[in-house]
């Protein structure tokens, strides 16, 4: 069911609420939202950028997702976006819709089916009560919604810390894309289970990241070698844990820019050709 909310969107520079972070015992622990006059949008190249169109839709019995696409009526390919810890929260929605104005119809799906975080203590429960099983249900769903009501053929995903982890389990779960994206999420390296994946994989991760550890993702590249699963890992030097996010204080600006124009170029690269 498609919610009767439709909105217009002209991409410009947003303001948006910020969020700090620091790191403590290998965990992220962040302080509550705060307000900030910062004006910030991802890097997009206008001669690239689309108008689009976001709507709230039920992708899964009860939960309601954000799904954003170009107005003008084409064949896109699709992508799934997934939160961070917090929640579907407006960060998220800003990025899809930036993502969508690339050319792409963008479902950004809920794990917490409602519920956004606005402290760490709520976050922390959230996502370490997720229900594995169920999540994976959600975000096939996801992908089901994008082939049938969308008719998208070809299917990414992509996440960001918590949502980079669920990325890399979509990937594991059995269903089938075309392109899987993991921003510094937690990754597993056993040979017999990444040797389901089919599809090209990008990870995004920084050298000072206490998250996850540096040692497990060139691991984990290693791993994707030997399977002769073609790969894209990148590690940013000198920048540490959620380091592409522009509401933290771990914002690197630079080398969020250029991971974010790898990743439209991952993604034009592996879902458009042929499309």
């Amino acid at each position: 069911m498609v919610s009767k909310k439709v909105l217009i969107i002209i991409l410009a520079v947003l303001g948006i609420s910020g969020i700090t972070y620091i790191l403590y015992e290998e965990s992220i622990i962040s302080l509550a939202p705060k307000s900030t006059d910062r004006q910030i949008t991802l890097p997009i190249n206008k001669e690239r950028e689309l108008e689009v169109i976001a709507s709230e839709v039920e992708y899964f019995t009860d939960v309601i997702g954000y799904l954003a696409n170009p107005v003008v009526k084409n064949n896109y390919p699709g992508v799934i976006v997934i939160h961070e810890w917090w929640g579907l929260n407006d960060h998220i929605k800003r990025t899809a819709r930036e993502l969508a104005s690339e050319g792409y119809v963008v479902l950004a799906v809920d794990l917490y089916y409602g519920e956004v975080a606005t402290n760490p203590d709520r976050a922390r429960e959230l996502s370490s009560s997720l229900d594995q099983d169920k999540a994976i249900q959600n975000m096939k769903s996801a992908v089901a919604y994008l082939q049938k009501r969308e008719n998208t053929r070809k299917i990414a995903s992509l996440g960001w810390c918590f949502g980079g982890g669920q990325s890399l389990q979509l990937a594991l779960s059995g269903e089938r894309l075309d392109a899987t994206i993991i921003y510094y999420g937690n990754l597993i390296t056993e040979e017999s289970k990444l040797s389901s994946i089919k599809w090209p994989v990008q990870g995004i991760f920084g050298e000072e990241d206490t998250v996850i550890p540096i040692e497990t993702v060139k691991e984990f590249k290693s791993v994707l070698e030997q399977l002769e699963i073609e790969n894209e890992i990148c590690i940013y030097p000198a920048v540490g844990h959620a380091f592409a996010n522009p509401t933290g204080t771990n914002y690197s600006i630079n080398e969020a820019e250029d991971a974010w124009e790898k990743t439209i170029t991952f993604l034009s690269r592996h879902l458009k050709k042929g499309n």
